[in-house]
C-alpha cells in the first residue's frame, strides 16, 4: 500500500460499443459502455444516475431491461440488477460481440457463430442457456435484430453480405437473403410492417421488404463512408437517420425518397449508435469520440439542432492543473479542446468555448477542428483575478501567440498576446504573476516578454545585455515569485537566469551543464526544481543561488513534475511507468508506484488530498486519494514504500470496490464506504495533545442539547379532538400490548381470579428483553472496546437517543440494596465507564460533550443519591478537566497570536 491509492477516473462518457435505451415510467434511460464498466444517464437532462462496477475485461456489447443490465465481456456475460451483479453467464468459447433483448430472453452471438438463448426470469437459478443455434461456417455475424410482429424470429446480418432469418423456438433457419455483395454493418426495423433498413460497408442503405424479399428504396451514402448506425423516426415523420464512419449524420425523407438534411461534423469520429425516441422528434447519437448528443427536429425547415450533449476528451490530455481549491481540474488535450472537469459533480464538467466555432465553420464551409486552436502545450492560471479579467493563459503547439481565457464565463478572452512581433516564433512557456495582473511568455527563439492581462498590452521584455534575447535557445520555462520581486527563466541549453521582475534586469545566472527539459517553481519556499536530459532532478535555492537537492531514480524520460502546496513533497512521473514522491526536507524518496500505462501529466490538489494524472493513449483523468490524510495517520511512513517500487493498477471508472451513483443535485458517492462507518474508528494513531471531532452534522449534536426547546416549539397548539361519532357505550382503556381492552362495569366475585391472571399477564409483557442500545453497551464493556457502540450511537437520531437514556430512569423509591441490583443502575454505571473511556481517548469530542450533558440532565439526581455512581462521576470530572485544560492551553496560544497580529500595524 502506498501514499496514493487509486480512486476513480473522470472524463469518460462512452466508448465504441452501441448504447442501450430503455423507458421506465415517464423517464428514458441510456446505458453506455466506458471500457470495463457501464454508465446510465437520465435522458431528460443527460445527468449521470449510476455507474456499474468494474469488470475483468472491456465490455463488447450491452442490453438492458428495467433494472437489469446485461454486459458481454470476453467470452462471458455479466448480469446486473442496478449496480449489483446477480449472475454470470459463461458458455461461449469465443468473444461475445452481440446481445439482443428478446421478450423474456437474451440472445448472445459470438465471433464463431454460436447463438445462445438465456432467460432472466429466476436468474439466480437459471445460469445455463435454454437454447443454442450454430450459424453457418462461412457466415460471420455482425448485427442482429427482431422484426416487429415476427413471432420468435430474428434477422442476423453477416460480414459476407448475406442476411438470415431464424426461428429461435425451433432453432431452424427459415430463409436466407442473398444480400448486396457488401458486408452488412447495421440493420433496424421500421414502423412499417415487414420493412427493414440495412446499412452496408459500401455506404449504401437498403430499405427492404423481408416478406416478399423486395427492395423498396436505396439511398447512396458512399461519400460519407461505411453506414455504421440506422434508426427510424416513430413520431409520425417518415424519416430515417443514418450515421457513417466519417462522423456525419444524414436524415433521409422516406416519402419524398431523398436526402432531407445533413448534420456535418456531428461527431469527430465514427458514429456508433443512433436511436429515435418513441413518439418524440428527438434523436440520440453516440460516437467513438467519447461523446453522446441529443438532436431535436423542431425547426421550420426540418433540420435538427443540438439539444444537449455530454462529452469528454476525444484524444489524450497533455496538461492538467487543479483549480478552485481542488474542486475542478483544467485539462488540455490533443483534440484541441480546453476542458474543465468537476471532481465532485460530473454534470458540471464542460468544454471552454472558443467563440462561435460552429457558426464560423458553417459559414466558411470548413470543419470545426480546422478552426479550433491548436493543442495546448502549456498553461497557467491565477484564481485571484477570476472575477476581474482573464485569468488563464495558454501556449499552443507551433503557434506564435498566446491566448487568454476567462474562467468565470468559460470562454476565450478578447486579447491575444503576441511577443516579439518583429520576429515571431512559437510561444513555448508561460506564467502568471501571483497578483494575477501580468503574464510572462517565453518563445522558441529565447525571447521573454511581459504582458498586462487586463489590457493585453506589452509591458516590456527581458533582455540579456550581452545578447539580443533572454536566452540563446528555446525558453523551457518561466516562473514568478510570490511578491513580484523575481522572475526565473530556464533555457534549453541549461542556463538558469534570475531577473528583477519590475526592472527587467538580469540579477544572476548559473549553468546546469546539460539540457533542461522542464522546470517547476514553488512560491512558498522559493525552490526551483529542474529536469534535465540526464534523468536527474535538481532543486535550486533561487535566493542562495545554489543547488540544495538532487534526486535520481527514473530510468526513462521524465514527463512531469509537481510540488505539493507546502513545498515539502516533489512528485515526478516518467515514461518508465513510475510515479515517485520525494521528501524535499529529508532529501529522500518516500514512495514510488508503477503503473501499466506511463503518466504524461500530473497535478496535486492544494489540500494534498487528491492527485490527478493523465496517461498515454488514455482520454480520461485519473484520480488518486492520499491515504495518509483520510486515514488519520500522523506518520506518512506507515503508508510509504520508501525506495521500493509498488505495482499498482490504474483507477477504475467506478472506483475500486462497488459502484457509484450520482444525482442531479448531489455529488457522486462511493458505495464502497458505509455511511455509518466512523472515520475516527480507522485512526491508526491519535494525534498527541489534540482532540478528534466526530464529523457529524452540527445540527445532530446540537439537537441533543436543545431537545426541550425543540419539543416546546413542536408542541401542538390545540389538543387532539375526539371523533364526532364515537361509540359512547364502548369505553376502552389503553394497554401495553396495544390491544383494545374494554372497561367492565363492575367485576363479580367469581371474576377476581381472572382479573389476577390478567394482571400477571401484563406484568410478564412488561418484562421485555434489553434493547440493542443496552445489548451493544454491555458487549462493548465486556470487550473493553467501545468503537462499535460509538458508531451505533452516532447513527441514532437525537430523539431516539433521548428516549434510550430516559428508559433507564428510576422512578419508584426503593431501598439501597434493591437499587444496586436493578438493571437500570448497571446500565448507568456502564454509561459512565463509556464516557470516561471516550473523554480520555479524546475521540468524538463535541458529540460526547453533548451526550454527557443530556445524560446528566436525565440521571443527575440518581447519581447524586448513590455513592457508587458518585465515584464514577468524580473520575469523569477529573479526566474532563485534564483534557479541557490541555485544549484550552492550545486555544489560549492561538488567541494570543491573533490578538497580537490584529493590534499590529503593518
Amino acid at each position: 500500500m502506498g501514499i496514493f491509492e487509486p480512486y476513480r477516473a473522470i472524463g469518460y462518457i462512452t466508448s465504441g460499443v452501441p448504447f442501450s435505451v430503455q423507458r421506465l415510467g415517464t423517464e428514458t434511460f441510456l446505458t453506455v459502455s466506458v471500457g470495463k464498466a457501464f454508465q446510465i444517464y437520465n435522458c431528460s437532462k443527460l445527468n449521470l444516475v449510476l455507474i456499474g462496477p468494474q469488470l475483468p475485461k472491456k465490455i463488447r456489447a450491452l442490453a438492458s431491461y428495467r433494472d437489469f443490465t446485461f454486459a458481454a465481456y470476453g467470452t462471458d456475460i455479466a448480469v446486473f440488477k442496478r449496480a449489483h451483479q446477480v449472475a454470470n453467464w459463461s458458455r461461449h468459447n469465443a468473444k461475445v460481440n452481440l446481445l439482443l433483448l428478446f421478450g423474456d430472453h437474451v440472445l448472445s452471438v459470438d465471433a464463431d457463430g454460436n447463438v445462445f438463448i438465456w432467460t432472466f426470469k429466476g436468474i439466480e437459478d437459471n445460469l445455463a442457456p435454454i437454447g443454442h443455434i450454430m450459424l453457418d461456417a462461412k457466415f460471420t455475424p455482425t448485427c442482429i435484430m427482431h422484426p416487429d410482429t415476427y413471432l420468435n424470429k430474428v434477422l442476423i446480418g453477416s460480414q459476407e453480405g448475406s442476411l438470415q432469418l431464424w426461428n429461435i423456438s425451433t432453432k431452424k433457419k427459415l430463409y436466407e437473403f442473398k444480400g448486396w455483395n457488401s458486408g452488412i454493418c447495421s440493420c433496424v426495423s421500421s414502423p412499417a410492417l415487414d420493412v427493414i433498413a440495412v446499412g452496408c460497408t459500401d455506404g449504401i442503405i437498403h430499405v427492404h421488404n423481408i416478406r416478399y424479399d423486395e427492395e423498396v428504396i436505396t439511398f447512396k451514402h458512399s461519400a460519407r463512408g461505411t453506414v455504421t448506425a440506422l434508426s427510424f423516426s416513430t413520431d409520425g415523420q417518415s424519416l430515417l437517420a443514418s450515421g457513417g464512419s466519417s462522423g456525419v449524420i444524414s436524415i433521409w425523407n422516406l416519402e419524398k425518397r431523398r436526402l432531407q438534411s445533413v448534420i456535418r461534423e456531428a461527431h469527430e469520429s465514427s458514429i456508433i449508435s443512433l436511436h429515435f425516441f418513441a413518439n418524440e422528434p428527438v434523436l440520440m447519437s453516440s460516437s467513438a469520440d467519447n461523446s453522446i448528443k441529443m438532436w431535436i427536429f423542431d425547426t421550420s425547415d426540418g433540420d435538427p439542432r443540438l439539444l444537449r450533449f455530454r462529452s469528454g476528451h476525444s484524444a489524450p490530455p497533455l496538461c492538467i492543473r487543479f483549480y478552485a481549491n481542488g474542486r475542478h481540474i483544467l485539462s488540455a488535450g490533443q483534440d484541441r479542446a480546453f476542458r474543465l472537469f468537476s471532481v465532485i459533480q460530473d454534470q458540471q464538467s464542460r468544454e471552454l468555448s472558443q467563440r462561435h466555432i460552429s457558426k464560423r465553420a458553417k459559414k466558411l464551409r470548413m470543419k470545426e477542428e480546422e478552426l479550433k486552436l491548436k493543442p495546448v502545450i502549456a498553461f497557467d492560471c491565477a484564481e485571484i483575478r477570476e472575477r476581474d479579467w482573464c485569468n488563464v493563459v495558454t501556449c499552443h503547439m507551433d503557434t506564435e501567440q498566446a491566448y487568454v481565457w476567462r474562467l468565470q464565463n468559460f470562454v476565450l478572452g478578447e486579447h491575444i498576446l503576441r511577443p516579439c512581433p518583429e520576429n515571431p516564433t512559437p510561444v513555448k512557456a508561460c506564467a502568471i504573476s501571483a497578483c494575477g495582473n501580468f503574464a510572462v511568455l517565453g518563445t522558441a527563439a529565447g525571447w521573454i516578454e511581459r504582458f498586462n492581462l487586463q489590457s493585453g498590452s506589452s509591458r516590456g521584455s527581458y533582455l540579456d545585455m550581452s545578447k539580443r534575447s533572454a536566452h540563446d535557445g528555446e525558453v523551457i520555462g518561466v516562473a514568478c515569485d510570490s511578491t513580484n520581486t523575481l522572475m526565473i527563466s530556464a533555457g534549453y541549453h541549461g542556463d538558469i537566469k534570475v531577473w528583477d521582475f519590475k526592472g527587467r534586469e538580469l540579477k544572476s545566472r548559473w549553468e546546469i551543464g546539460c539540457a533542461v527539459v522542464k522546470i517547476v517553481y514553488n512560491r512558498l519556499n522559493g525552490l526551483l526544481a529542474t529536469v534535465t536530459d540526464d534523468l536527474l532532478i535538481r532543486i535550486f535555492d533561487v535566493v542562495a543561488l545554489r543547488m540544495v537537492r538532487k534526486f535520481e531514480g527514473h530510468t526513462d524520460r521524465i514527463t512531469d513534475l509537481c510540488f505539493s502546496e507546502d513545498g515539502k513533497w516533489l512528485l515526478s512521473s516518467s515514461m518508465d511507468g513510475s510515479l515517485r514522491i520525494w521528501d524535499v526536507v529529508l532529501a529522500r524518496q518516500i514512495d514510488a508506484i508503477n503503473v501499466d500505462v506511463s503518466i504524461t501529466a500530473l497535478s496535486l490538489s492544494p489540500n494534498m488530498d487528491v492527485l490527478a494524472t493523465t496517461h498515454v493513449d488514455q482520454n480520461g483523468v485519473y484520480l488518486w486519494v492520499n491515504q495518509s490524510i483520510f486515514s488519520g495517520a500522523s506518520n506518512v511512513d506507515s503508508f510509504a514504500s520508501g525506495k521500493e517500487v509498488v505495482k499498482v493498477k490504474l483507477p477504475s471508472i467506478s472506483s475500486m470496490d462497488g459502484s457509484q451513483t450520482e444525482d442531479s443535485n448531489e455529488p457522486v458517492v462511493d458505495n464502497s464506504v458505509s455511511k455509518d462507518t466512523s472515520v475516527s474508528a480507522t485512526f491508526i494513531k491519535q494525534i498527541p495533545e489534540l482532540v478528534t471531532l466526530s464529523l457529524l452534522p452540527k445540527s445532530q449534536w446540537q439537537s441533543l442539547i436543545n431537545l426541550d426547546i425543540i419539543k416546546v416549539r413542536n408542541k401542538p397548539i390545540e389538543p387532539p379532538k375526539k371523533p364526532e361519532k364515537a361509540p359512547f357505550f364502548l369505553p376502552s382503556i389503553p394497554s401495553l400490548s396495544g390491544e383494545i381492552l374494554f372497561t367492565p362495569s363492575e367485576p363479580a366475585d367469581g371474576d377476581n381470579e381472572a382479573k389476577d391472571n390478567e394482571v400477571e399477564k401484563n406484568d410478564r409483557k412488561f418484562d421485555m428483553p434489553p434493547s440493542p442500545f443496552l445489548q451493544l453497551l454491555q458487549s462493548s464493556a465486556e470487550m473493553k472496546n467501545f468503537s462499535a457502540f460509538t458508531d451505533y450511537v452516532k447513527g441514532l437520531s437525537p430523539s431516539t437517543l433521548d428516549m434510550e437514556l430516559r428508559m433507564l430512569q428510576i422512578i419508584d423509591d426503593e431501598n439501597q440494596q434493591e437499587l444496586d441490583s436493578r438493571p437500570e443502575m448497571i446500565s448507568i454505571e456502564l454509561l459512565l465507564d463509556y464516557f470516561i473511556h471516550e473523554v480520555s481517548c479524546r475521540n468524538n469530542f463535541e458529540f460526547i460533550q453533548a451526550l454527557i450533558r443530556l445524560f446528566l440532565k436525565i440521571h443527575g439526581e440518581t447519581i447524586r443519591c448513590h455513592s457508587k455512581l458518585q465515584g464514577k462521576a468524580k473520575q469523569l470530572l477529573e479526566i474532563q478537566c485534564d483534557v479541557w485544560q490541555r485544549v484550552d492551553t492550545l486555544f489560549q496560544g492561538t488567541r494570543c497570536m491573533v490578538t497580537f497580529l490584529s493590534n499590529s500595524q503593518f
